[in-house]
């Protein structure tokens, strides 16, 4: 490198401020600078298995399910897929406890779904699913919803702490493309959006 770039280039990195951003970047700026990256919205849900299995009389597991953008590709061989979740939530904790999760991508017209599992103190899960159509996953028992663009199975094959997030990497089981119908479901600058 030249000389004189030498005297211009930055060579201390901008150091970790209270916050734990780097001194100038605040929780706002950071927050409005990622909703300007336009995601896809899927729900992930899990089978939480029954208190006591042993137990006839126990009632059946719970369904549990949540609202994530933050959803990739990350494999295809193997075919791998990467969901962050934020660290302590209950799906975070329920697919620690137990590997296998679904993923339905959302349509368009399913904007009431991502907002119903988005809610912050929201209702229970049970409430949640009353009124959704979904199937069984084959493999996995997770709900899968109905009229989705497509749906996936996975089992958890890796977590990463990040931050206030864990990110799960998960092998697909099982991918099904059951809706031809409508456009994805987008999230764009904090708001639910679709293709025009």
């Amino acid at each position: 490198m030249p000389p004189d770039l030498l005297k211009t280039s930055p060579t201390v990195p901008a150091q970790p401020g209270p916050s734990g951003h780097a001194v100038g970047v605040s929780n706002d700026e950071f927050r409005a600078a990622m909703s300007r990256l336009a995601g896809g919205v899927v729900l992930v849900t899990a089978l939480e298995a029954p208190l006591d299995p042993d137990d006839p009389g126990s009632p059946e597991g719970e369904n549990a399910g949540m609202t994530a953008t933050a959803f990739l590709s990350v494999s295809l061989e193997p075919p791998l897929v990467l969901v962050s979740l934020r660290t302590g939530s209950r799906m975070d904790d329920l697919i620690d406890e137990q590997p296998l999760w679904g993923v339905s991508v959302l349509s368009e017209s399913q904007r009431h779904i991502a907002g119903r599992f988005a809610m912050k103190g929201r209702l229970s899960d049970r409430l949640l699913f009353e009124d959704i159509p979904y199937t069984r996953g084959e493999i996995t028992g997770a709900p899968l919803v109905g009229g989705a663009l497509a749906t996936l199975e996975c089992r958890t094959e890796q977590r990463v702490e990040a931050g206030d997030h864990t990110l799960v990497i998960g092998r697909v089981l099982n991918a099904r493309v059951p809706s031809a119908e409508g456009g994805p479901l987008l999230y764009f600058k904090g708001r639910y959006r679709h293709l025009s």
